[in-house]
């Protein structure tokens, strides 16, 4: 008897884009959504661009777009469309009523993708949560056009039976889930609070999603955390211990990455997961140093940190790939108090970024040269745990000491 192979058939979409001034990033931003697309296990089967001075109030594009659109799903046996925008109740109806097919946005698609990557329970939940919220006001459309088609993006996570659900319903689950993530946020403040006690220092890196944070996480620390070219392959927070040179110890956390036309509702979402971005000492911003879209997309990550509250924080950029450049190059971000030249794929630059977090954190604390008498060599502890111990010479008349201390201990040693 023959086995029988089932594959999973991939969707067939329709990118669908509003242009709304000459030379704007547009077609770029389209082709990104093309890579979400993929990544979201769906196959692109054409594209369609309009140019109009405002995006449709009522149906996103035109008429005539809406008809290009139609003839264009007919010809590619093409399964429904993604709009590169978030688009509203209205839209998403008009749309789904004109074309007959399923209709998705940007929003949409990131959000399933979140889902397929969340592992941790917090990331479960503000996953949950962001897809209940924004189900929540399009309860009609979404059901109409996913129980027709049965599955596929959008339907992850929740899951189809979240679309079945009155409002509220919807509000009771919602209610439920910030209670739980209320929890986990609770859990994260005491090991935040544990982590200022000891004084131990945060460092975390950010950037445009597929930039090669991940690559740099697992050449530093060493850690077995997922490497792939896909957007948004890293969405929960990791965080690894690392040594610098001399005797400093620092916490390098990996964070979910940027992108541009990220919803103020989603940053809003997963905002207990980029506080980690907020309580950082230092922020490593990790640029694709290949990217023709380069200056755009190190823009967008200065954007979403300034959102954040976290623009005002040293920064170290890592202009990263610079073995996929047939001529390296020495950019610049005037934004940056250093910046490193490298890659975590052939290791270059690393030992250089080390050198950099250290000179910075160094910067931060008091250098001190002192004799302490045998009697008071407690001290040297605190200062071997919460300082940099260069020196320690055990003479005659004590211990010499020298180091770098944070202003806290300083004066109790």
């Amino acid at each position: 008897m023959d086995m029988i192979e089932f594959k999973e058939i991939r969707e067939r979409v329709i990118l669908v884009g509003v242009q709304q001034m000459t030379g704007d990033d547009t077609e770029e931003s389209v082709r990104e959504l093309g890579e979400l697309a993929d990544t979201a296990g769906a196959e692109v089967a054409g594209t369609v661009i309009q140019r109009r001075e405002n995006i449709h109030p009522g149906t996103y594009i035109g008429k005539g777009k809406i008809e290009e659109v139609r003839q264009l799903l007919w010809e590619t046996d093409a399964t429904g469309i993604i709009c590169d925008d978030e688009l509203s109740p209205a839209q998403l109806n008009n749309l789904q009523y004109e074309l007959d097919c399923k209709v998705m946005d940007r929003t949409l698609l990131i959000l399933d993708i979140f889902a397929r990557h969340a592992t941790s329970r917090e990331g479960k939940i503000q996953v949950e949560l962001a897809q209940l919220r924004y189900r929540a006001a399009r309860l009609t459309g979404l059901g109409n056009s996913l129980s027709r088609l049965g599955g596929g993006i959008g339907t992850r996570g929740p899951g189809e039976k979240k679309l079945e659900m009155d409002r509220r319903l919807i509000r009771t689950r919602i209610s439920h889930l910030k209670r739980e993530l209320e929890e986990v946020i609770r859990h994260r403040e005491l090991i935040r609070t544990q982590r200022k006690k000891t004084e131990q220092k945060i460092v975390a890196l950010v950037g445009y999603t597929s930039v090669g944070k991940s690559a740099i996480f697992r050449t530093l620390t060493g850690a077995d955390v997922l490497e792939d070219a896909k957007l948004f392959a890293t969405l929960d927070t990791t965080t690894r211990g690392i040594k610098l040179s001399g005797s400093q110890e620092i916490l390098l956390t990996d964070t979910v990455g940027f992108i541009r036309k990220l919803p103020h509702h989603l940053v809003e979402a997963f905002k207990s997961t980029l506080e980690e971005v907020c309580c950082a000492d230092i922020l490593i911003h990790v640029v694709d140093s290949s990217s023709s879209q380069m200056e755009a997309q190190m823009h967008v990550v200065y954007e979403t940190l300034r959102e954040l509250g976290a623009d005002k924080k040293p920064v170290i950029t890592v202009f990263n790939k610079q073995d996929l450049l047939e001529t390296p190059q020495n950019f610049r971000d005037f934004r940056a108090e250093r910046c490193i030249y490298g890659s975590a794929h052939t290791g270059q630059g690393m030992e250089a970024l080390k050198d950099a977090i250290g000179d910075i954190l160094r910067a931060q604390k008091i250098y001190i040269e002192r004799l302490y008498p045998y009697e008071k060599a407690g001290l040297i502890q605190i200062i071997r745990k919460k300082g940099e111990l260069l020196e320690e010479k055990y003479q005659e008349d004590g211990i010499f000491v020298r180091a770098y201390v944070p202003e806290s201990v300083y004066m109790s040693v």
